[in-house]
């Protein structure tokens, strides 16, 4: 299997510097990799962005590390590589599915927080998703990322039936995801998660979750979320994670999972495996010599 890693901007012959490290890891567990201009994907100059990927002379199986991309720049990725017969683990549907948090809420539902979402930013909309969480404590997000980091003004509302507020934070949230807005607007109901400490950078609370990455349905590695807050020893037991991993139609995604105060684990969301980080805290060397592994069962690479 090759991993496409994107190149850096100031020179497209070496790897992002934020991925030197990975691309180490990879190439001590036996990947081969290539490198792409996420600057020229995102322009839509698929040609320029894959010249130096050489192309495969049989059909080989491959998987991109790198910065999030929207699913038509993921699309235009996928069929770009498909031309030199290399065929990415996730195809685009599959990519949009934990993508985008509605495509999948359905496949979690019964173990994540409730939600609903709209693609109409009219004060009515957002007034009628709103008013179905009475006024329990929600937050809003879009159809993938959050403004976490600007928790009190452009996340959290505390009662979802003060009309006044849910519009000053919605209104600030749309103005400083600006032209990233994802698709529409998610509301989720705010459940009270373990504290760990507060984000020293931000100030936004952190709690005690982990990401699982999972290949093939198979969990690869589980990490500490956060590089922040003392965790313990203590870890999420995965059975009940594993058998809904099985429904998700992805061959490499990610489960944000939680703990709340009260003790019960539940998915926060579901990511495609290619975009999502590695915290600071992971041992890359084991995540690649895991992701080998469970890789090298379908691939027989």
């Amino acid at each position: 299997m090759r991993i496409i890693y994107c190149d850096s901007v100031f020179d497209n012959k070496i790897i992002e510097p934020d991925y030197e490290k990975e691309k180490e890891a990879a190439i001590n567990a036996g990947f081969s990799f290539s490198l792409i201009s996420f600057e020229e994907l995102i322009d839509g100059k698929i040609t320029r962005s894959l010249r130096f990927v050489k192309e495969a002379e049989n059909t080989e199986f491959g998987m991109y590390r790198g910065w999030m991309l929207t699913p038509n720049q993921y699309e235009k990725l996928y069929n770009g590589l498909l031309k030199k017969n290399i065929e990415l683990v996730n195809s685009p549907i599959e990519y949009t599915h934990c993508h985008y948090l509605p495509n999948s809420y359905a496949k979690i539902v019964s173990k994540t927080p409730k939600s609903n979402w709209t693609k109409e930013l009219t004060t009515e909309s957002i007034l009628k998703l709103t008013k179905a969480f009475g006024d329990n404590s929600i937050i809003v997000k879009d159809f993938v990322k959050s403004e976490k980091h600007h928790w009190e003004t452009a996340c959290f509302i505390p009662n979802a039936s003060n009309s006044e507020n849910v519009l000053a934070v919605v209104n600030k949230f749309i103005e400083l995801r600006g032209e990233s807005l994802n698709e529409g607007l998610v509301f989720r109901q705010f459940e009270e998660l373990e504290y760990l400490t507060e984000y020293s950078k931000s100030g936004m609370p952190l709690t005690k979750e982990f990401r699982i990455f999972f290949a093939n349905k198979e969990v690869v590695k589980v990490f500490n979320y956060w590089d922040e807050g003392v965790y313990g020893a203590e870890k999420p037991a995965l059975e009940e994670f594993i058998a809904i991993a099985q429904a998700i139609d992805s061959n490499f995604f990610t489960m944000d999972v939680a703990k709340k105060k009260n003790g019960e684990w539940i998915i926060m969301e579901l990511g495609d495996g290619q975009v999502a980080g590695l915290p600071d805290n992971a041992d890359k060397n084991e995540f690649y010599t895991h992701l080998k592994e469970k890789t090298s069962l379908k691939t027989g690479s």
